[in-house]
C-alpha cells in the first residue's frame, strides 16, 4: 500500500510536517509569539499578513542521522528512522 510507506516514526519532541522535523516545544512558543504579534499588527496597521516563523525546524546532530536537535532550544531526541 502506498499509504503505509508514508508512515513516520512517532517522536516525543519532534514531528514531521512534510517540510522537515519541527520541535513541538519551540513551535508552541513561536505560535504564541506570532499570534500576539499578528494581533498587534492587525490593530495597528489594518493587516495581519505575517508569516509563521520556521525557526523551530530541527537539524541532524550527527552524520548518521540518528539524533535530531533543535537549534533554538537545544533539545535532542534519538530518531533512528532506519
Amino acid at each position: 500500500m502506498l499509504a503505509a510507506s508514508f508512515l513516520m516514526q512517532e517522536l516525543n519532541d519532534f514531528y514531521n510536517d512534510g517540510f522537515g522535523w519541527t520541535c513541538r516545544q519551540c513551535e508552541r512558543e513561536l505560535k504564541a509569539q506570532y499570534d500576539e504579534t499578528a494581533q498587534q499588527r492587525f490593530f495597528r496597521e489594518g493587516e495581519a499578513d505575517i508569516r509563521h516563523p520556521r525557526a523551530a525546524l530541527a537539524k541532524w546532530a550527527d552524520p548518521a542521522r540518528t539524533t535530531l536537535m533543535c537549534p533554538r532550544c537545544g533539545i535532542t531526541e534519538l530518531a533512528d528512522l532506519a
